[in-house]
């Protein structure tokens, strides 16, 4: 078996990481390079950095933030926020990044997906899901879960695999920043339908929930953000926690 990945995410507005509960009230968290670069030497697999206000504001995410997070990591990391073309891409991996992220972009154009796939590879290319349950089924949100679809979350994550995804990054905004663990039955079904890796998001509160997430949640990977960033659970205790229940993790050096 894979080992089961560990990955925080730090949300940028304006320079800075910052956390909030189901996508508002942020609040800030500090430096992200600073940050990124503390958990590259605790451990962490990889990281994530979204620029959660570049789609809203109509930005692009900048060249210069991922060549500086470059410069200061030994893990790859996922960047993303604005993105809408190839040349984004193009800049963003000659920048420094190992994969990038796209969201709202994707829905709106599903094509992009199957473009950066084949300029890119597949294993470049992140498709991020903002999902919220309605009535009993999950409804896509974008532009940071201010917008609902009609597409339903299987449905489209299932379509941006056919078109190239590499991987799937599920953010449960019913769950994100509650602390009160993932939307692990979702995260079941998807891992089930999917072939490719399915990264965990939204609602981590504890080491258990890890244990959770990739137990019942079946999922390839674990991201979080706040119990992170406020020190709650360091990344070497939890890979202790997850190796003791035989969760297969790379081991701190």
């Amino acid at each position: 078996m894979l080992a089961k990945r560990i990955i925080p995410c730090l949300d940028i507005k304006d320079g800075r990481t910052v956390k909030g509960v189901n996508f508002v009230n942020l609040r800030d968290a500090g430096d992200p390079v600073e940050l990124g670069a503390k958990y590259s030497q605790a451990g962490a697999d990889e990281l994530v950095f979204l620029d959660i206000t570049a789609t809203h504001e109509r930005r692009r995410t900048l060249a210069e933030l991922a060549r500086d997070i470059a410069r200061h990591l030994n893990i790859p990391f996922t960047i993303g926020g604005g993105i809408r073309e190839l040349a984004d891409v193009d800049v963003l991996l000659n920048a420094g990044a190992d994969k990038v992220s796209i969201n709202s972009a994707a829905v709106r154009r599903p094509e992009l997906i199957d473009e950066l796939a084949y300029a890119f590879g597949n294993q470049f290319v992140v498709v991020a899901i903002d999902a919220k349950e309605v009535d009993g089924e999950w409804y896509v949100h974008l532009n940071g879960g201010r917008i609902p679809t009609e597409y339903k979350l299987y449905d489209w994550a299932r379509e941006a695999q056919e078109r190239g995804a590499g991987e799937i990054l599920f953010t449960s905004m019913d769950h994100d920043g509650t602390k009160a663990g993932f939307a692990n039955d979702a995260l079941a079904k998807m891992s089930e339908l999917l072939d490719i890796p399915v990264i965990a998001s939204g609602g981590a509160g504890n080491k258990e929930h890890f244990a959770e997430v990739f137990t019942a949640g079946k999922a390839d990977a674990g991201l979080a953000a706040s119990i992170f960033h406020f020190g709650e659970v360091e990344i070497k205790d939890l890979k202790d926690y997850l190796a003791a229940r035989d969760i297969p993790v790379r081991p701190v050096a």
